[in-house]
């Protein structure tokens, strides 16, 4: 089977030629020129369930897309009825430095006021 082939049969192919091309959730209507900008959602969040009519498809631009998958991750967080909706920590922290930095002698610090509080 050939690249073109595969990508024919590929689900994001097959729910391009099923839908029209709007975002089921914003209404954005895409033209070709900006297609790319539109994803295939699986409505259960199952990629492997694929069904040939595309029921378990919907075309959301990549915003909505971002979203509706943020939502699902955070589902339940805000009723106590899931676990594990702690944040990930941060991979940087642009304060990480500054407990070194307060803790030099008032003297290292140039144009400080020296007056005691």
């Amino acid at each position: 089977m050939n690249v073109a082939t595969v990508q024919r049969n590929s689900y994001r192919d097959r729910a391009l030629r099923l839908l029209p091309h709007i975002c089921a959730r914003c209404k954005c209507e895409f033209s070709e020129r900006k297609i790319s900008e539109l994803t295939v959602h699986h409505k259960d969040h199952n990629h492997e369930n694929n069904p040939n009519d595309g029921s378990n498809w919907e075309l959301l631009c990549t915003y909505c897309h971002d979203n509706e998958h943020e939502k699902f991750r955070l589902e339940g967080c805000y009723d106590g009825t899931s676990q594990g909706c702690e944040p990930e920590p941060p991979l940087f922290s642009p304060f990480s430095e500054l407990d070194s930095l307060i803790d030099l002698p008032k003297k290292e610090i140039k144009g400080m006021d020296q007056h005691d509080t």
